[in-house]
């Protein structure tokens, strides 16, 4: 019943920008941590950045200093500002999630957002 919905990808230049949003919707009481993750095709999905509740957050080498994640807890969103995009940026970007629904923790993820980096 909790769905997860993206926004924000598209086609960049290199050097560009992005900015990536996630919305949870639904039947939610709670949200701990919130991730952003990448995936290539025929690969694994990789974590790109992570957040807490109150902002505490960690990055993949690959996008320190950046990348910015950040979360808008009265709205159940998390960001994902992309500066300097490289090629190697270009991906399948997917939020993740564990809500607590009033009974349970379940983790869900979003339906994923293609960036592609390229000139």
């Amino acid at each position: 019943q909790v769905q997860l919905v993206e926004s924000g990808g598209g086609l960049v230049q290199p050097g560009g920008s992005l900015r990536l949003s996630c919305a949870a919707s639904g039947t939610i009481f709670g949200i701990n941590v919130m991730r952003w993750y990448r995936q290539a095709p025929g690969k694994q999905r990789e974590l790109v950045a992570a957040i807490t509740r109150d902002g505490n957050t960690d990055y993949a080498d690959s996008v320190k200093g950046r990348f910015t994640i950040s979360r808008d807890n009265a709205k159940n969103t998390v960001y994902l500002q992309m500066n300097s995009l490289k090629p190697e940026d270009t991906f399948v970007y997917y939020c993740n999630a564990d809500v607590w629904s009033g009974r349970e923790w379940l983790e869900h993820w979003g339906q994923g957002t293609l960036v592609t980096v390229s000139s």
